[in-house]
């Protein structure tokens, strides 16, 4: 039998990230585990009077359970919470991009630096939508649709062909930072017709040259 393998079981059991928090765990020197595992042996006694939950049937065989009969509901239990956590801690991030750095985003080759990110979220509801990044709106002109402080998510449109007209986009531009309008065709030819929700706030026309990414919004968050 390999005893090895029993006593990293045990280890990764009690999750122990390092062999000396295992030995000092066993009241042992770590030497003295390195010898263990080196000689495929275990001290039986020891290990049966430091880890109550393990089963002395399996330590001395290696044929499961692993635990005692009474702490195999608790092993289930710990492994569905593990899961779970995984799952919240890597699937679905989506990075909350600072407006204050955050410079263009609208080319084929599009990648979001470190330093633009000023936190990450997890929202279920957009799970499955192509959201990049999300973005914090800054003043009135979306109002009431959006207001200062709500957060909207936004997909990276690479060419002005896939722009939607009408719908609301986060448009970078050299001059005038980070704006939230609504796109459509203006009279102008190189130009695209930016417009408020908010009719205090006319349209405006922006040289498409001025243009250094678009984003189409497709989701937002309401902060109260």
């Amino acid at each position: 039998m390999d005893k090895t393998l029993i006593l990293r079981k045990i280890k990764e059991y009690y999750k122990f990230k390092t062999d000396g928090e295992f030995a000092e765990f066993l009241g042992i020197k770590q030497n003295s585990l390195s010898n263990w595992y080196t000689r495929n042996t275990i001290d039986y006694e020891r290990i049966i009077s430091k880890c109550d939950k393990i089963d002395a049937n399996w330590l001395l065989t290696g044929i499961e359970p692993m635990l005692k009969s009474e702490f195999k509901e608790d092993k289930i239990i710990a492994e569905r919470i593990d899961t779970f956590s995984l799952s919240l801690t890597n699937e679905n991030l989506i990075p909350i991009m600072d407006i204050e750095t955050v410079g263009g985003f609208g080319s084929a080759n599009f990648s979001i630096s470190q330093s633009n990110i000023a936190d990450y979220c997890q929202i279920p509801a957009f799970k499955g939508k192509k959201v990049d990044f999300m973005i914090p709106v800054r003043g009135f002109s979306m109002y009431p649709r959006y207001k200062t402080g709500d957060l909207v998510a936004c997909t990276v449109i690479s060419e002005n062909t896939f722009i939607q007209w009408n719908e609301v986009h986060v448009i970078a531009t050299r001059e005038q930072g980070i704006l939230l309008k609504r796109l459509n065709k203006s009279e102008k030819e190189g130009y695209l017709k930016a417009i408020s929700d908010n009719k205090d706030f006319p349209p405006i026309d922006i040289p498409e040259s001025e243009i250094t990414g678009i984003a189409l919004v497709v989701g937002g968050v309401c902060v109260e």
